[in-house]
């Protein structure tokens, strides 16, 4: 086969110029790439990527817009924590679990979202990373702790809302003691406490305490909201359960997560599905949220003593591409997390606690 060497190729008489066949690029792999003597223009295949790359005189980069790895991703806020407890019958509400956000396959997100999307993460791009804890637990007459925030880049997953508890006024609307606003809000302490809604798309609505204002052990406390549903209301002196969480196989195993904690009361109210802490009956701390699921504490309950409502649990972010299409970077400073692991052709990475930066190329 012959040969032809040119300096320049013009068109002929005002028409385009034509290839009669397709032009097929020059082939390299990326090691044989990197050590061309390249010029700004330059233009090959790259047979490792798969893809068309240009060189700009300084790097090579991918035609056809901005290079990136397309994730599916699971974002838990850390859980609120129940409603302490101090006097006779000043029961706890029940903390709701933390903001859930995520796309994988058909799964919902909580408050039963199904409109999240998968995102692109950009090549060479330090991207954050932060998993929120859960809320702290108050010893008395005092509401929950909320969770704290997680983060995947611009992606927030807002912390849990603590319990709410009988005789606390910095949420006294009216009389009505309310669990506090979150990613799920927390369960009541009193009357209609279960008053804030929950942020849009990330989780439920806590329940609330009985029809009284009467300081006594037939006053249960609400349940705290989960991811998947609301907590329900205290019924006399039996306190609401926490709402149930969602499950998700993006790990490759069915795992429910971000359940409400239950409310304190005469009868502790049950732990919501997914990490929920559950109420105590009549005089104890709250149990806390299971860490790395967004659970709710569970509140806490009192017999003539304070008692301590149960500590939120911690979030978690998972991550998971297609094997092929990406790597993530070795430096994962300030972050833990389990390595890269496999399902089919997919790769994942459980996030579990810190905050810092990743990369993918």
């Amino acid at each position: 086969m012959s040969t032809l060497e040119t300096n320049s190729i013009a068109k002929y008489s005002g028409n385009n110029v034509s290839i009669d066949d397709s032009l097929n690029l020059k082939s390299y792999s990326t090691t044989d790439r990197d050590a061309l003597t390249s010029a700004a223009g330059d233009i090959i295949y790259n047979s490792t990527t798969s893809k068309v790359q240009v060189y700009t005189g300084s790097a090579w980069e991918d035609l056809g817009g901005v290079s990136g790895v397309l994730v599916e991703y699971l974002l838990i806020a850390g859980g609120g924590a129940g409603g302490g407890a101090g006097g006779s019958g000043g029961h706890g509400g029940g903390g709701g679990a933390g903001g859930y956000i995520s796309k994988y396959a058909s799964e919902n997100s909580g408050g039963g979202d199904t409109t999240t999307q998968k995102i692109i993460l950009p090549f060479s791009t330090n991207i954050f990373v932060s998993i929120g804890a859960g809320g702290s637990g108050a010893s008395g007459r005092s509401e929950g702790g909320n969770g704290t925030d997680t983060y995947l880049g611009s992606i927030l997953a807002i912390g849990g809302g603590g319990g709410g508890a009988w005789g606390y006024a910095a949420n006294n609307i009216g009389g009505m003691y309310a669990g506090q606003e979150g990613g799920s809000s927390g369960g009541a302490g009193a009357i209609d406490g279960g008053r804030f809604d929950p942020i849009r798309f990330q989780g439920f609505k806590g329940g609330t305490g009985p029809d009284t204002g009467n300081q006594s052990s037939n006053r249960g406390a609400g349940g705290g909201g989960g991811a998947s549903a609301v907590g329900t209301n205290a019924s006399g002196g039996t306190a609401g359960n926490g709402g149930a969480g969602v499950s998700s196989a993006i790990t490759g195993s069915s795992v429910t997560r971000a359940g409400g904690g239950g409310g304190g009361g005469g009868t502790g109210g049950s732990a919501g599905s997914g990490g929920g802490g559950a109420g105590t009956s009549t005089d104890g701390d709250g149990a806390a949220g299971t860490v790395n699921t967004g659970g709710g504490g569970g509140g806490a309950a009192a017999n003539n003593s304070n008692h301590t409502g149960g500590a939120g649990g911690s979030g978690i972010v998972i991550l998971r591409w297609t094997t092929a299409d990406a790597t993530i970077g070795g430096t994962r400073t300030g972050l833990t997390d389990g390595d890269v692991q496999t399902d089919g052709s997919d790769s994942y990475i459980v996030f579990t606690a810190g905050e810092g930066n990743i990369t993918f190329s």
